[in-house]
């Protein structure tokens, strides 16, 4: 019964090795069968952590792994994207010859990081999660090895994720001697004695929240954002903008809220400067932007920023709604760079944004499906972009930092200027070319179902809001 609560990180790291073995023997022309057992291990893992949905909190192997509904659900919804993710992809790595089975079983690696560093308990797990995602996703930035700008974007995303990875554990070290554990709960514990709130304390978080703030892409530690999403393949820029956002909000909570919860005062003041930032030059520097990707690498720092307001609010309505937010923000976020891969063709990637002209068209429903997108980026309702925003809003409201919602809608309006650009070029200017859009049936499932989902999610954001309130409660 020890390893039944590790049921899902189990069946993901065995069939990662099976698949990793079955390709060495396949030829090129059968190497949809390593995408079908990829994909088929995604759906199985995401039933079996939904199953796990109702069970009662276990912490097993000395402390260091924890299964609860919070990380139930967080499991089955990375699980899921990831499915989008794959999805997406295969017709991109069709067309451009890099058809390969190591692109998928790096990805379950990144996912099998992500799974542990969602159920850690322990700052060791925590570490050894982080890691486990951060190597696949080096290794998947640079996997089109003929292309300068991925090999550049590999080397930056390199560089600057060692740097943040050991500032992080660097705040671990400091926390595990001025408290004598690496065991969240008893962390917590010893941080909850009076005269606990020691200097040493003090730095432990600073580090802690640098690291943590990398991951996000928070400002002043976005510099990589930018770069990666451009540089890498557009396949990679989708799975690092939206499953890895869910693994970090999870990292937040098993960090901050329950191992670091006594120093509420302090890193609550670190994530408003944190979220200020991220809104502010998120919002603002997207507008300059030419390119379609760096465009929504900017836009992902803003949505950052919302999504640590609900984490700073510090209360249980702010953590289900920065959840909510989390979880809705990839499915935007999937579509959105699906939407690039549906236009790109071998030889041409359209990741400008006079690439959208005229889409209205060339194919009605996929503008349609960009627009609903776009709209739910820019918070506009009913799409569930806006009760995703509302939801925040309203826990920062309700700790009396109305300040904050206000300098979030404010910035809110101007980042709505970027997202309807893009849908006055879809529906307002002539194509610049003629070429038909050469779509496999599987891309038009796919990004029909992700635009249908984020506008019903808007619509009836009920059921999905109050399984975040009910894993958190």
């Amino acid at each position: 019964m020890t390893f039944a609560p590790l049921a899902t990180e189990i069946f993901l790291l065995s069939m990662a090795c099976i698949i990793l073995i079955v390709d060495v023997f396949l030829r090129d022309e059968r190497r949809v069968l390593s995408y079908a057992l990829a994909q088929l291990t995604l759906l199985a893992g995401a039933l079996i952590s939904w199953s796990m949905l109702g069970n009662e909190t276990q912490v097993v192997l000395h402390g260091t792994f924890v299964s609860d509904p919070m990380a139930a659900l967080l499991k089955t919804s990375i699980l899921l994207v990831t499915v989008g993710v794959f999805m997406y992809s295969r017709s991109y790595l069709v067309e451009r010859d890099i058809f390969r089975g190591e692109f998928y079983v790096l990805g379950l690696f990144a996912v099998l990081g992500m799974l542990v560093l969602v159920s850690a308990h322990s700052l060791l797990t925590i570490y050894l999660g982080l890691e486990l995602l951060s190597l696949s996703l080096y290794a998947l930035v640079a996997f089109q090895r003929d292309s300068a700008a991925a090999s550049e974007a590999a080397m930056k995303y390199f560089v600057l994720g060692a740097l943040a990875s050991g500032m992080l554990l660097y705040g671990i070290s400091m926390l595990y001697g001025a408290t004598g554990s690496l065991d969240i709960g008893e962390v917590a514990e010893a941080i909850a004695l009076p005269g606990e709130q020691g200097i040493i304390l003090v730095f432990a978080l600073c580090f802690i929240v640098v690291g943590l703030a990398f991951k996000f892409g928070a400002v002043p530690f976005h510099m990589w954002v930018p770069d990666v999403y451009h540089g890498a393949p557009t396949p990679v820029t989708l799975f690092i903008g939206s499953a890895p956002k869910i693994a970090a909000f999870a990292m937040a909570m098993r960090l901050l809220t329950e191992a670091l919860g006594g120093l509420y005062g302090s890193w609550q003041d670190m994530l408003t400067i944190l979220a200020v930032l991220s809104l502010v030059i998120g919002n603002v520097i997207a507008i300059a932007q030419t390119n379609i990707k760096r465009m929504l690498a900017y836009s992902t720092i803003a949505h950052v920023g919302f999504l640590l307001l609900g984490l700073l609010a510090g209360t249980t309505e702010g953590f289900s709604a920065s959840m909510f937010y989390a979880i809705t923000y990839a499915l935007m976020a999937i579509g959105g760079f699906g939407m690039v891969i549906l236009l790109s063709r071998a030889g041409f990637e359209a990741d400008r944004l006079d690439d959208f002209k005229g889409l209205n068209d060339r194919s009605p429903w996929f503008a349609f499906m960009m627009l609903i997108l776009m709209l739910s980026m820019a918070g506009v309702p009913p799409t569930v972009g806006f009760y995703a925003k509302l939801a925040v809003l309203q826990a920062v409201i309700h700790v009396d930092m109305v300040w904050l919602a206000v300098v979030a809608v404010f910035f809110s309006i101007i980042g709505a200027f970027y997202y309807i650009r893009i849908v006055k070029l879809m529906y307002f200017d002539a194509p610049e070319g003629d070429a038909p859009l050469a779509v496999s049936p599987d891309m038009q499932i796919a990004m029909s179902l992700n635009g249908l989902a984020v506008l019903t999610l808007g619509i009836f954001p009920g059921g999905l809001m109050a399984v975040c309130n009910a894993v958190l409660s």
